[in-house]
């Protein structure tokens, strides 16, 4: 099992020394560190017990350093809390603490470091005051151990504590891509840009496409190793190096992640739930500029309260995160706030996901709801889908939609959308999620509207489904309209004939001098054939016979296109279908008499017994029908 153990406390309460110690290795990597005799930035180091691997992060204890600390906090499974036994509890102790709380680190141990350098009695007291500073949080009940880093003493009981709390340690659960949170990045003679984090999720594979995100650059990766040892790939939890081909490690920075490509999208805006800590200087305010720190990065940002306009020390609440530079982050991923000037930790939280809009105060009850119910259901995918889904509305939201703001594989999402298929909780309208309350909604509505639309105009047999989108299908995405239509139509509610529907068994509703008009028109394109007037003129002649509106007539003359009785030429002509029939019949009659297949204009024009004036339209009609294609001057008849 790989244990990431990340240490904390006070600068120079020996928690590099007791790296070395337990390890081997001194993760003071920089001469500064080693001329100063602090660290400066993280370090690392490895250590095998038993089935447990741990990859140390040793972090800087000074608080000018503690965003480095941050940028380690990142991903840690274990906790190790180094307080020197001459010293006891001091600020960077309490703030590293901290910390460690807001990122909901649940497990880990104390090291009361310098033990030689205190008598028994003092010992005594410093262990009293670490059980009484940590009573109540996820180290309550944490093993507590004495050491010396010079002498050695303890550390033989330090490593049994850390494998009997290893032994405690879930396993992750591994619901997202492969994302690596970047805290290093170098070079590597004769192998290019390296770069080094803790694999928050997934895994990365030689020869692997990933995404250098927030920049949206896509690599490939040239090698792994994962606790210094070269491997294949690289799983969840592990301290992770890639070699990265095609690009500069002057080009990369801590801050920056490698992720599965296309998924995750930077943004300037995350909707999240804080916490303000206890002993805050005062409540997080909208407007306060502040340090966001998620993963390894280090983001300024501007707070937005969207109850309110604060939130008190030891209270919880829900914020805006105006970020002033791109950031990428998944859905329930933590997160550390701490303040502009002087810089001091002042809260965390959670992820909840990039913010849809700035938040307006009509909004902001419905808004908080929906992230009320979010951030409960952050461990539950099928839940969490289900919020999501009912969040788009009749609009819907498709799988990388959801992935973009999860970080899900698609494993996990598919498992998700399958059970509240099941369960009949959404409707899947070829890969766009609608809830089946919005879609059984959206089939109302349409039939309502189609209803209304019939009312409204007693003389349509049909509605062009145009102006049924208009009204009906509002911000509607293609595949839920064509899902809603289909459903209705299975269930026989409604019939799709081309570009119009109407309702079953809803006719028109005519007067005699209506039904006349209809019939007037139908006579007249029946025995016109091929050479019929100009539209207007005919609807002209058929309102002042039947004593009928033009407006009216030209609705009828409609009906009897959309039904397929007459077929529109070009804007002018319009002829009955019949006539058009024959008229193909005919031509491939002739076709098949003509070895080339070949027509021209004065053939056609005798086959059809029609003027130039009708001959060219109907061949052109012939030509988008794929009846004819034009061969210079003639037509191949296909």
């Amino acid at each position: 099992m790989d244990i990431i153990v990340g240490t904390a406390g006070h600068i120079d309460h020996g928690k590099t020394a007791l790296v070395k110690t337990l390890t081997g290795t001194d993760t003071d990597r920089h001469p500064e560190e080693k001329q100063r005799g602090i660290t400066i930035d993280l370090g690392f180091a490895e250590l095998e017990l038993g089935d447990a691997r741990f990859g140390f992060v040793d972090v800087p204890g000074h608080e000018r350093f503690v965003k480095n600390m941050l940028a380690g906090a990142s991903g840690i499974d274990l906790v190790l809390l180094a307080v020197a036994a001459d010293e006891g509890i001091m600020p960077q102790t309490r703030e590293h603490f901290d910390i460690c709380r807001l990122l909901q680190i649940k497990n880990g141990l104390i090291a009361i470091t310098k033990k030689d350098l205190v008598d028994d009695e003092m010992l005594d007291l410093v262990r009293a005051e670490v059980s009484e500073f940590v009573s109540g949080t996820f180290l309550d009940s944490g093993p507590i151990v004495g050491v010396s880093s010079r002498t050695g003493e303890g550390i033989d009981e330090l490593r049994a504590a850390l494998a009997s709390t290893a032994s405690i340690v879930r396993p992750r659960a591994d619901l997202h891509i492969a994302r690596l949170p970047i805290d290093r990045s170098f070079a590597m003679k004769g192998f290019g840009s390296v770069v080094t984090g803790t694999l928050a999720s997934g895994n990365i594979a030689e020869g692997d496409e990933v995404e250098l995100l927030p920049v949206g650059r896509r690599l490939r990766v040239r090698g792994v190793q994962s606790h210094g040892r070269k491997v294949s790939e690289a799983g969840s939890g592990r301290r992770t190096a890639v070699n990265l081909a095609g690009i500069d490690h002057h080009e990369i920075s801590r801050g920056m992640l490698i992720a599965e490509p296309g998924v995750l999208q930077p943004t300037q805006s995350f909707d999240a739930e804080v916490e303000v800590l206890s002993d805050s200087a005062g409540p997080l305010r909208s407007r306060q500029r502040v340090r966001v720190h998620i993963g390894t990065a280090e983001v300024l940002a501007r707070i937005v309260v969207i109850r309110g306009s604060l939130i008190h020390p030891g209270e919880k609440g829900f914020v805006q995160l105006r970020l002033e530079s791109p950031a990428t982050s998944v859905l329930g991923e933590r997160f550390i706030i701490r303040s502009y000037s002087p810089q001091e930790t002042i809260a965390g939280g959670s992820i909840l996901g990039p913010s849809e809009a700035k938040v307006r105060r009509r909004d902001a009850p419905d808004l908080l709801a929906f992230l009320s119910m979010v951030s409960t259901a952050i461990n539950d995918t099928g839940e969490t889908l289900r919020l999501l889904v009912e969040r788009s509305g009749d609009r819907g939201v498709n799988r990388a939609e959801v992935r973009s703001i999860t970080g899900w594989s698609y494993g996990i999402f598919d498992e998700a959308a399958q059970k509240l298929k099941f369960e009949r909780t959404l409707v899947d309208c070829d890969g766009v999620f609608v809830s089946t309350s919005n879609f059984e909604g959206l089939e109302h509505r349409v039939l309502e509207t189609i209803g209304s639309m019939h009312d409204a105009d007693r003389v349509a047999e049909t509605i062009p489904l145009e102006k049924l989108r208009a009204d009906a299908f509002k911000k509607v995405r293609s595949e839920v309209e064509k899902a809603v239509l289909q459903s209705l139509a299975a269930r026989r509610q409604l019939v799709i004939e081309g570009d119009v529907v109407k309702l079953i068994g809803r006719e028109a509703q005519l007067s005699d001098a209506e039904t006349n008009s209809l019939a007037i028109l139908r006579r007249t394109y029946d025995a016109a054939g091929l050479e019929v007037p100009k539209v207007d003129e005919i609807i002209a002649d058929a309102a002042a016979a039947s004593g009928v509106g033009k407006d009216v007539v030209r609705k009828l003359y409609q009906q009897l296109v959309n039904s397929g009785e007459l077929l529109r030429i070009n804007a002018d002509i319009t002829i009955a279908s019949t006539a058009v029939e024959k008229l193909v019949e005919k031509v491939r009659q002739y076709a098949a008499t003509t070895p080339d297949r070949l027509i021209d204009v004065a053939k056609f024009k005798e086959i059809a017994g029609v003027s130039r004036k009708y001959a060219i339209p109907l061949l052109e009609y012939f030509d988008q029908r794929k009846i004819t294609a034009r061969r210079g001057d003639k037509r191949l008849i296909i």
